[in-house]
Protein backbone atom coordinates (compact mmCIF):
# COMPACT_ATOMS: atom_id res chain seq x y z
CA UNK A 1 0.00 0.00 0.00
CA UNK A 2 1.49 3.37 -1.02
CA UNK A 3 1.69 6.38 1.31
CA UNK A 4 -1.33 8.15 -0.21
CA UNK A 5 -3.49 5.04 0.23
CA UNK A 6 -2.30 4.63 3.82
CA UNK A 7 -3.14 8.26 4.58
CA UNK A 8 -6.60 7.91 3.08
CA UNK A 9 -7.20 4.72 5.07
CA UNK A 10 -6.15 6.38 8.34
CA UNK A 11 -8.30 9.44 7.63
CA UNK A 12 -11.29 7.29 6.78
CA UNK A 13 -10.84 5.36 10.03
CA UNK A 14 -10.62 8.60 12.03
CA UNK A 15 -13.75 10.06 10.39
CA UNK A 16 -15.73 6.85 10.59
CA UNK A 17 -18.62 7.17 12.99
CA UNK A 18 -18.59 10.99 13.14
CA UNK A 19 -22.09 12.05 14.16
CA UNK A 20 -21.64 15.74 14.92
CA UNK A 21 -19.26 18.23 13.29
CA UNK A 22 -18.55 21.94 13.69
CA UNK A 23 -17.90 23.61 10.34
CA UNK A 24 -16.28 27.03 10.58
CA UNK A 25 -16.27 29.10 7.38
CA UNK A 26 -14.06 32.18 7.21
CA UNK A 27 -14.60 35.52 5.52
CA UNK A 28 -12.04 34.66 2.84
CA UNK A 29 -14.33 31.85 1.68
CA UNK A 30 -17.69 33.57 2.05
CA UNK A 31 -16.91 36.92 0.48
CA UNK A 32 -15.78 38.43 -2.78
CA UNK A 33 -14.08 41.82 -2.97
CA UNK A 34 -17.33 43.64 -2.33
CA UNK A 35 -20.10 41.17 -1.39
CA UNK A 36 -21.03 37.72 -0.13
CA UNK A 37 -19.99 34.93 -2.47
CA UNK A 38 -23.43 33.44 -3.12
CA UNK A 39 -22.15 30.72 -5.43
CA UNK A 40 -19.73 29.40 -2.80
CA UNK A 41 -22.33 29.63 -0.04
CA UNK A 42 -24.87 27.64 -2.07
CA UNK A 43 -22.24 25.03 -2.91
CA UNK A 44 -21.27 24.57 0.75
CA UNK A 45 -24.93 24.42 1.78
CA UNK A 46 -25.60 21.65 -0.75
CA UNK A 47 -22.67 19.66 0.66
CA UNK A 48 -23.90 20.16 4.22
CA UNK A 49 -27.34 18.94 3.20
CA UNK A 50 -25.72 15.76 1.85
CA UNK A 51 -23.91 15.23 5.15
CA UNK A 52 -27.11 15.94 7.05
CA UNK A 53 -28.94 13.31 4.98
CA UNK A 54 -26.25 10.83 6.03
CA UNK A 55 -27.14 11.42 9.66
CA UNK A 56 -24.31 13.84 10.52
CA UNK A 57 -25.39 16.76 12.71
CA UNK A 58 -23.88 20.11 11.72
CA UNK A 59 -23.08 23.21 13.75
CA UNK A 60 -22.09 26.06 11.44
CA UNK A 61 -19.81 28.91 12.54
CA UNK A 62 -20.08 31.58 9.91
CA UNK A 63 -18.17 34.80 9.36
CA UNK A 64 -19.33 37.28 6.75
CA UNK A 65 -21.56 39.75 8.64
CA UNK A 66 -19.08 42.61 8.34
CA UNK A 67 -18.59 41.95 4.63
CA UNK A 68 -22.34 41.89 4.02
CA UNK A 69 -22.76 45.12 5.98
CA UNK A 70 -19.99 46.85 4.06
CA UNK A 71 -21.73 45.88 0.83
CA UNK A 72 -25.04 47.33 2.05
CA UNK A 73 -23.43 50.65 2.90
CA UNK A 74 -21.17 50.74 -0.16
CA UNK A 75 -18.00 50.89 1.96
CA UNK A 76 -14.74 49.38 0.73
CA UNK A 77 -13.12 49.01 4.16
CA UNK A 78 -14.07 48.65 7.81
CA UNK A 79 -14.93 51.91 9.58
CA UNK A 80 -12.67 52.89 12.47
CA UNK A 81 -15.11 53.62 15.29
CA UNK A 82 -16.56 50.81 17.42
CA UNK A 83 -20.14 52.07 17.03
CA UNK A 84 -19.83 52.12 13.22
CA UNK A 85 -18.35 48.61 13.16
CA UNK A 86 -21.21 47.37 15.33
CA UNK A 87 -23.76 49.06 13.08
CA UNK A 88 -22.14 47.48 10.01
CA UNK A 89 -22.33 44.08 11.71
CA UNK A 90 -26.02 44.60 12.53
CA UNK A 91 -26.76 45.45 8.90
CA UNK A 92 -24.75 42.53 7.59
CA UNK A 93 -25.88 39.85 10.01
CA UNK A 94 -29.51 40.12 8.89
CA UNK A 95 -28.49 39.73 5.24
CA UNK A 96 -26.12 36.86 6.03
CA UNK A 97 -28.77 34.82 7.82
CA UNK A 98 -31.32 35.55 5.05
CA UNK A 99 -28.88 34.19 2.46
CA UNK A 100 -28.42 31.04 4.54
CA UNK A 101 -32.16 30.64 5.15
CA UNK A 102 -32.84 30.87 1.42
CA UNK A 103 -30.04 28.46 0.49
CA UNK A 104 -30.92 25.85 3.12
CA UNK A 105 -34.65 26.40 2.61
CA UNK A 106 -34.39 25.26 -1.01
CA UNK A 107 -33.57 21.82 0.41
CA UNK A 108 -36.21 21.88 3.15
CA UNK A 109 -33.64 22.42 5.90
CA UNK A 110 -34.39 24.81 8.76
CA UNK A 111 -31.66 26.93 10.35
CA UNK A 112 -31.45 29.07 13.47
CA UNK A 113 -29.30 32.10 14.18
CA UNK A 114 -27.29 32.05 17.42
CA UNK A 115 -25.21 35.12 18.35
CA UNK A 116 -22.75 34.78 21.23
CA UNK A 117 -20.19 36.80 23.12
CA UNK A 118 -17.40 35.35 25.23
CA UNK A 119 -19.27 36.65 28.27
CA UNK A 120 -22.07 34.19 27.45
CA UNK A 121 -19.66 31.28 27.74
CA UNK A 122 -17.54 32.58 30.63
CA UNK A 123 -20.44 32.39 33.11
CA UNK A 124 -21.15 28.73 33.79
CA UNK A 125 -24.95 29.11 33.93
CA UNK A 126 -25.12 31.05 30.68
CA UNK A 127 -22.70 28.58 29.12
CA UNK A 128 -24.99 25.71 30.07
CA UNK A 129 -28.04 27.63 28.83
CA UNK A 130 -26.39 28.21 25.44
CA UNK A 131 -25.34 24.57 25.37
CA UNK A 132 -28.88 23.38 26.08
CA UNK A 133 -30.26 25.66 23.36
CA UNK A 134 -27.86 24.22 20.78
CA UNK A 135 -28.65 20.64 21.81
CA UNK A 136 -32.38 21.38 21.51
CA UNK A 137 -31.94 22.81 18.00
CA UNK A 138 -29.94 19.74 16.96
CA UNK A 139 -32.59 17.44 18.43
CA UNK A 140 -35.15 19.26 16.28
CA UNK A 141 -32.99 18.66 13.17
CA UNK A 142 -32.25 22.38 12.87
CA UNK A 143 -28.77 23.59 11.89
CA UNK A 144 -27.51 26.33 14.26
CA UNK A 145 -25.63 29.12 12.49
CA UNK A 146 -23.37 30.79 15.05
CA UNK A 147 -21.45 34.05 14.91
CA UNK A 148 -19.99 36.45 17.43
CA UNK A 149 -22.50 39.13 18.41
CA UNK A 150 -20.50 41.97 16.86
CA UNK A 151 -23.34 44.45 17.43
CA UNK A 152 -22.72 44.57 21.20
CA UNK A 153 -19.26 43.07 21.66
CA UNK A 154 -16.41 45.05 23.22
CA UNK A 155 -12.82 44.00 23.82
CA UNK A 156 -13.55 42.65 27.30
CA UNK A 157 -16.01 40.05 26.00
CA UNK A 158 -14.64 39.29 22.53
CA UNK A 159 -13.69 35.77 21.50
CA UNK A 160 -10.83 37.30 19.54
CA UNK A 161 -11.93 35.69 16.27
CA UNK A 162 -14.25 32.98 15.00
CA UNK A 163 -11.45 30.41 15.20
CA UNK A 164 -11.46 30.76 18.97
CA UNK A 165 -15.27 30.68 18.94
CA UNK A 166 -15.25 27.49 16.86
CA UNK A 167 -12.98 25.75 19.38
CA UNK A 168 -15.25 26.73 22.26
CA UNK A 169 -18.39 25.65 20.41
CA UNK A 170 -16.80 22.31 19.47
CA UNK A 171 -16.33 21.57 23.15
CA UNK A 172 -19.68 22.96 24.21
CA UNK A 173 -21.60 20.84 21.69
CA UNK A 174 -19.47 17.72 22.28
CA UNK A 175 -18.75 17.59 18.55
CA UNK A 176 -16.39 14.93 17.22
CA UNK A 177 -14.70 16.95 14.49
CA UNK A 178 -13.86 20.57 13.69
CA UNK A 179 -13.53 21.58 10.04
CA UNK A 180 -12.07 25.03 9.44
CA UNK A 181 -12.57 26.26 5.89
CA UNK A 182 -10.27 29.01 4.72
CA UNK A 183 -9.09 30.39 1.36
CA UNK A 184 -5.81 28.43 1.22
CA UNK A 185 -5.25 24.69 0.97
CA UNK A 186 -4.31 24.09 4.61
CA UNK A 187 -1.38 24.54 6.97
CA UNK A 188 1.95 25.22 5.25
CA UNK A 189 5.48 25.26 6.60
CA UNK A 190 5.51 28.95 5.71
CA UNK A 191 3.04 31.51 4.35
CA UNK A 192 2.26 30.39 0.77
CA UNK A 193 1.17 33.91 -0.13
CA UNK A 194 4.72 35.12 0.41
CA UNK A 195 6.81 32.01 -0.37
CA UNK A 196 6.37 30.08 -3.62
CA UNK A 197 8.28 27.09 -2.22
CA UNK A 198 5.99 26.68 0.80
CA UNK A 199 4.98 23.04 1.41
CA UNK A 200 1.59 21.85 2.61
CA UNK A 201 1.71 19.80 5.82
CA UNK A 202 -0.92 17.08 5.46
CA UNK A 203 -0.87 15.71 9.02
CA UNK A 204 0.16 17.24 12.35
CA UNK A 205 0.58 14.44 14.88
CA UNK A 206 1.37 16.63 17.85
CA UNK A 207 1.82 20.30 18.63
CA UNK A 208 5.17 21.86 19.45
CA UNK A 209 6.85 25.23 19.19
CA UNK A 210 7.98 24.57 15.62
CA UNK A 211 4.38 24.14 14.52
CA UNK A 212 3.43 27.53 15.91
CA UNK A 213 6.49 29.14 14.29
CA UNK A 214 5.27 27.90 10.93
CA UNK A 215 1.79 29.33 11.38
CA UNK A 216 1.22 32.62 9.63
CA UNK A 217 -0.46 35.35 11.65
CA UNK A 218 -1.30 37.47 8.60
CA UNK A 219 -5.08 37.97 8.46
CA UNK A 220 -7.11 38.37 5.31
CA UNK A 221 -8.77 41.61 4.27
CA UNK A 222 -11.99 40.95 6.14
CA UNK A 223 -10.82 38.35 8.65
CA UNK A 224 -9.49 38.95 12.16
CA UNK A 225 -7.52 35.75 12.64
CA UNK A 226 -4.96 34.09 10.41
CA UNK A 227 -3.35 30.68 10.31
CA UNK A 228 -1.91 31.08 13.81
CA UNK A 229 -5.38 31.41 15.32
CA UNK A 230 -6.60 28.37 13.39
CA UNK A 231 -3.71 26.25 14.65
CA UNK A 232 -4.32 27.43 18.22
CA UNK A 233 -7.99 26.49 17.86
CA UNK A 234 -6.96 23.07 16.55
CA UNK A 235 -4.72 22.54 19.57
CA UNK A 236 -7.46 23.56 22.01
CA UNK A 237 -9.80 21.11 20.33
CA UNK A 238 -7.17 18.37 20.35
CA UNK A 239 -7.00 18.65 24.14
CA UNK A 240 -10.57 17.35 24.16
CA UNK A 241 -9.57 14.37 22.01
CA UNK A 242 -11.10 15.89 18.86
CA UNK A 243 -9.36 16.18 15.44
CA UNK A 244 -9.38 19.29 13.26
CA UNK A 245 -9.11 19.63 9.50
CA UNK A 246 -8.09 22.96 7.96
CA UNK A 247 -8.91 23.01 4.24
CA UNK A 248 -9.73 25.22 1.28
CA UNK A 249 -13.43 26.11 1.35
CA UNK A 250 -13.26 27.53 -2.18
CA UNK A 251 -12.48 24.09 -3.61
CA UNK A 252 -15.62 22.52 -5.11
CA UNK A 253 -16.90 19.50 -3.16
CA UNK A 254 -14.40 20.02 -0.32
CA UNK A 255 -16.70 18.65 2.41
CA UNK A 256 -17.50 15.57 0.32
CA UNK A 257 -13.78 14.97 -0.25
CA UNK A 258 -13.00 15.31 3.45
CA UNK A 259 -15.62 12.78 4.48
CA UNK A 260 -14.55 10.46 1.69
CA UNK A 261 -11.18 10.28 3.46
CA UNK A 262 -9.26 12.09 0.75
CA UNK A 263 -6.01 13.82 1.66
CA UNK A 264 -7.51 17.32 1.74
CA UNK A 265 -6.00 20.14 3.74
CA UNK A 266 -4.24 19.50 7.03
CA UNK A 267 -5.40 17.01 9.62
CA UNK A 268 -4.53 17.85 13.22
CA UNK A 269 -4.64 14.68 15.28
CA UNK A 270 -6.29 14.61 18.72
CA UNK A 271 -4.09 14.58 21.81
CA UNK A 272 -3.56 11.25 23.55
CA UNK A 273 -4.30 12.82 26.95
CA UNK A 274 -7.45 14.92 27.05
CA UNK A 275 -8.87 17.44 29.50
CA UNK A 276 -12.30 16.75 30.97
CA UNK A 277 -15.11 19.11 29.95
CA UNK A 278 -14.96 21.26 33.08
CA UNK A 279 -11.19 21.72 33.06
CA UNK A 280 -11.23 22.52 29.33
CA UNK A 281 -13.83 25.20 30.07
CA UNK A 282 -11.67 26.63 32.86
CA UNK A 283 -8.53 26.61 30.73
CA UNK A 284 -9.89 28.05 27.50
CA UNK A 285 -13.29 29.66 28.08
CA UNK A 286 -13.16 31.35 31.48
CA UNK A 287 -11.43 34.73 31.18
CA UNK A 288 -8.99 35.28 34.07
CA UNK A 289 -9.88 38.22 36.32
CA UNK A 290 -6.66 38.51 38.24
CA UNK A 291 -3.56 36.66 39.43
CA UNK A 292 -2.09 35.07 42.54
CA UNK A 293 1.67 35.07 42.94
CA UNK A 294 2.77 31.91 44.75
CA UNK A 295 6.00 30.83 46.44
CA UNK A 296 8.31 27.99 45.41
CA UNK A 297 6.74 25.53 47.83
CA UNK A 298 3.26 26.07 46.42
CA UNK A 299 4.60 25.90 42.87
CA UNK A 300 6.27 22.58 43.57
CA UNK A 301 3.15 21.18 45.29
CA UNK A 302 0.95 22.12 42.32
CA UNK A 303 3.28 21.00 39.51
CA UNK A 304 4.84 17.89 41.03
CA UNK A 305 2.36 16.68 43.64
CA UNK A 306 -0.90 17.76 41.97
CA UNK A 307 -2.02 19.55 45.12
CA UNK A 308 -4.55 22.33 45.72
CA UNK A 309 -3.50 25.92 46.42
CA UNK A 310 -3.53 26.78 50.14
CA UNK A 311 -3.40 30.34 51.53
CA UNK A 312 0.06 29.67 53.00
CA UNK A 313 1.61 29.55 49.52
CA UNK A 314 0.30 32.93 48.31
CA UNK A 315 2.66 35.93 48.44
CA UNK A 316 0.69 38.53 46.43
CA UNK A 317 -2.79 39.19 45.03
CA UNK A 318 -3.12 41.11 41.75
CA UNK A 319 -6.45 42.49 40.58
CA UNK A 320 -9.98 42.36 41.99
CA UNK A 321 -12.10 39.26 41.59
CA UNK A 322 -14.98 37.43 43.23
CA UNK A 323 -15.67 33.90 44.42
CA UNK A 324 -15.80 31.54 41.42
CA UNK A 325 -13.79 33.80 39.11
CA UNK A 326 -10.84 32.38 37.19
CA UNK A 327 -7.40 33.66 38.19
CA UNK A 328 -3.89 32.95 36.97
CA UNK A 329 -1.27 31.38 39.22
CA UNK A 330 2.11 32.99 38.70
CA UNK A 331 5.43 31.97 40.25
CA UNK A 332 7.93 34.38 41.80
CA UNK A 333 9.71 34.70 38.43
CA UNK A 334 6.53 36.10 36.91
CA UNK A 335 5.80 32.94 34.89
CA UNK A 336 2.23 31.68 34.57
CA UNK A 337 1.90 28.06 35.70
CA UNK A 338 -1.85 27.46 36.10
CA UNK A 339 -5.37 28.85 36.04
CA UNK A 340 -8.11 28.04 38.50
CA UNK A 341 -11.39 29.07 40.13
CA UNK A 342 -11.03 30.78 43.51
CA UNK A 343 -13.04 29.98 46.63
CA UNK A 344 -12.53 33.46 48.12
CA UNK A 345 -12.84 37.12 47.12
CA UNK A 346 -9.59 38.93 46.31
CA UNK A 347 -9.94 41.14 49.38
CA UNK A 348 -10.34 38.12 51.65
CA UNK A 349 -7.35 36.36 50.07
CA UNK A 350 -5.18 39.39 50.89
CA UNK A 351 -6.15 38.94 54.55
CA UNK A 352 -5.35 35.21 54.72
CA UNK A 353 -2.39 34.88 52.32
CA UNK A 354 0.67 33.37 53.95
CA UNK A 355 -1.42 31.87 56.75
CA UNK A 356 -2.43 28.30 57.51
CA UNK A 357 -5.88 27.03 56.55
CA UNK A 358 -6.75 26.66 60.24
CA UNK A 359 -6.48 30.44 60.63
CA UNK A 360 -9.04 31.31 57.92
CA UNK A 361 -12.13 31.36 60.12
CA UNK A 362 -10.42 33.37 62.88
CA UNK A 363 -9.34 36.03 60.38
CA UNK A 364 -12.43 36.22 58.18
CA UNK A 365 -15.12 35.09 60.59
CA UNK A 366 -16.11 32.30 58.18
CA UNK A 367 -14.51 29.59 56.08
CA UNK A 368 -15.74 28.37 52.71
CA UNK A 369 -12.93 25.85 52.27
CA UNK A 370 -9.39 25.02 53.37
CA UNK A 371 -8.12 25.69 49.85
CA UNK A 372 -8.06 28.96 47.97
CA UNK A 373 -8.24 26.90 44.76
CA UNK A 374 -9.21 23.23 44.86
CA UNK A 375 -7.25 20.86 42.64
CA UNK A 376 -10.46 19.87 40.82
CA UNK A 377 -10.81 23.51 39.70
CA UNK A 378 -7.16 23.94 38.72
CA UNK A 379 -5.52 23.44 35.30
CA UNK A 380 -1.76 23.39 34.76
CA UNK A 381 -0.99 25.72 31.86
CA UNK A 382 2.80 25.75 31.87
CA UNK A 383 5.08 23.06 33.32
CA UNK A 384 8.69 23.33 34.41
CA UNK A 385 9.92 22.65 30.86
CA UNK A 386 7.87 25.56 29.51
CA UNK A 387 5.36 23.30 27.77
CA UNK A 388 1.72 24.03 28.38
CA UNK A 389 -1.54 25.68 27.47
CA UNK A 390 -1.10 29.30 28.49
CA UNK A 391 -0.12 30.35 24.95
CA UNK A 392 -3.37 28.91 23.57
CA UNK A 393 -5.83 31.24 25.28
CA UNK A 394 -7.07 34.13 23.19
Amino acid sequence: MNKAAETRKSRSALLKGIKRVVIKVGSGVLTTSNDLNLEVIRGLVLQMITLRNKGIEIVLISSGAIAAGLRKMGFNKRPQSVSQQQAIAALGQSRLIMVYEEAFGQHGQQVAQVLLTRDDLTHRRRYLNARNTLFTLLAWNIIPIINENDTVVVDEIKFGDNDNLSAMVTGMTESQLLISLTNIDGFFDRDPRCHEDASLIHVVQQFDRNIMKCASSIPGFLGSGGMASKVKAAQRVSMRGVPTIIANGLKPGILHSIFDGKNEGTLFMPAETRLCNRKHWIAFTKAPRGALVIDKGAERAILKQQRSLLPSGIVRVDGRFSVGNAVLLVNEKGEEIAIGLVNYHSGDIKKIMGLKSGDIENILGFKYDDEVINRDNLVITNDEEGNGLCQLRA
